[in-house]
């Protein structure tokens, strides 16, 4: 009896430290600090290096990373880039691999960069886990060719000038004009392969003016190439307006009530600004994001007729105007006026001069009714205040088609054409595309004779 008594205890003993046993281990092969997952490292299979710049590489693990390796074979012998071993785990590592300065690999065009890492976990009988990635190196020193082979003499402030160049890599990654004031132009296909056209603006409120072909490889080989224009400084009128209640109480006040209702608690002098700044500021976005688009495709020339947009239409506000709003005398808010106000008969129907893509026609705040057509290049002509459309977004336009008649819609207080032209997205001096001989001279006569020399 006692025999058996003592079998039993034993028994249970052994299943219980079995079942301690089990769960232990299950507990430990869940345990995150046994995860089996190994490290990610971000490395493509093959780049393209100019041996100067450095070569960038992420790795990273949830458990932290204990060791990584970067090392460089060039088919003879290896030498390690980067060691980087951790007390403390971290999760993820920022490398910035560059060219060892000791004379190795001289002269060699290809390369095999291994990258090795293993993480912090218990894994593996507290080895961790480890990965490694290798990526093909291919050396490219070599700069893209860049050629300005023509340009517009002159740019005014304002204005608008046309470039073209020649430029070729192999591994072209970037291509594009860079200015003194952070914008990017970028360039259309033109006539030849290798050949490319872009115009490129200068704002009104930017004080001077500079651009440059910058071309870039997958390698990151840098070539610019300076664009020779003389620069024509331009002074626009600044005008002070003093707001009456009328206009806040009627005007403004119903264009709160229309567009922006939310607003209608706000005081006639913060509807104003509201209208003035925010509202004019969320149009001009609209503007900006369906005027910057720059055609991918080849073309082999281009050509507008001057914009003639209202028959019999006399100015009645220029472009470029800095008005500075006041309210019994007190500073109030500040606009620019980036068109021309042109205006006839009421609701005088409006022609398009040239052949184009209607990309915008709907209600647009103080633009009221509004229609922006794409000419090609970066292009774009735009006619703010339509009493009503005869055409509509996606519809393809030929010269002397009726696309709206003129209004009050938006922000304006007597029946007017509000006529803009952009190039990528930047609002220019409408005067210039009104005018024959500026066409000729400062994009016509360029484009041709380009194309003599491509010819040659």
């Amino acid at each position: 009896m006692k025999q058996q008594r003592k079998s039993s205890i034993a028994a249970y003993t052994l299943g219980f430290i079995f079942l301690v046993l089990v769960g232990g281990v299950t507990y430990l092969y869940n345990s995150s600090l046994f995860e089996r997952e190994t490290p990610k490292i971000t490395l493509v299979k093959e780049i393209e290096w100019n041996l100067k710049d450095p070569i960038k590489v992420q790795v990273e693990d949830n458990s932290g990373l204990r060791f990584v390796r970067a090392s460089l074979f060039d088919g003879e012998k290896s030498v390690v880039l980067d060691t980087k071993e951790f007390k403390t785990p971290e999760k993820v590592i920022d490398l910035n691999l560059t060219f060892p300065k000791t004379g190795f690999g001289a002269n060699k065009k290809a390369f095999e960069l291994t990258i090795e890492a293993t993480d912090a976990s218990k894994w593996n009988f507290f080895a961790g886990n480890s990965v490694s990635e290798k990526s093909i190196i291919k050396v490219d020193t070599k700069r893209p060719e860049v050629n300005v082979i023509g340009s517009s003499y002159k740019i005014m402030r304002g204005g608008v000038a046309t470039v073209i160049f020649k430029a070729q890599d192999e591994a072209m990654k970037s291509l594009y004009i860079e200015t003194n004031f952070g914008k990017k132009f970028y360039p259309t296909p033109f006539y030849k392969d290798g050949y490319y056209i872009s115009l490129v603006a200068w704002p009104t409120h930017i004080e001077s003016f500079s651009a440059s072909v910058v071309a870039i490889d997958r390698a990151g080989n840098l070539t610019k190439a300076h664009i020779p224009y003389f620069l024509q400084d331009k002074k626009y009128k600044t005008s002070t307006i003093a707001l009456e209640d009328r206009f806040l109480d009627g005007k403004i006040a119903d264009l709160i009530s229309e567009v922006a209702p939310e607003r209608s608690s706000l005081n006639k002098i913060e509807k104003f600004k509201f209208v003035n700044e925010d509202m004019r500021k969320g149009n001009e976005a609209n503007i900006l994001k369906v005027t910057s688009d720059v055609p991918k495709e080849l073309v082999s020339g281009f050509y507008l007729k001057a914009f003639y947009p209202l028959r019999n239409g006399k100015v009645v506000a220029s472009f470029g105007d800095h008005r500075f709003y006041e309210y019994d005398k007190q500073p109030t808010s500040e606009s620019y006026h980036l068109g021309l106000d042109l205006a006839s008969n009421a609701q005088a129907t409006m022609l398009t001069s040239n052949d184009g893509v209607v990309v915008f026609a709907r209600e647009n705040g103080i633009y009221g009714n509004n229609i922006i057509i794409s000419h090609g290049l970066g292009v774009y002509s735009l006619y703010g205040h339509c009493s009503s459309f005869m055409v509509k977004e996606g519809d393809v336009v030929k010269a002397g088609e009726p696309i709206a008649k003129t209004g009050m819609t938006g922000l304006a207080l007597g029946d007017h054409l509000h006529f803009g032209m952009f190039v990528q997205g930047v609002d220019v001096r409408p005067e210039e595309w009104m005018d024959d001989v500026w066409l000729k001279e400062s994009v016509f006569n360029v484009i041709e004779s380009a194309k003599k020399i491509m010819d040659r």
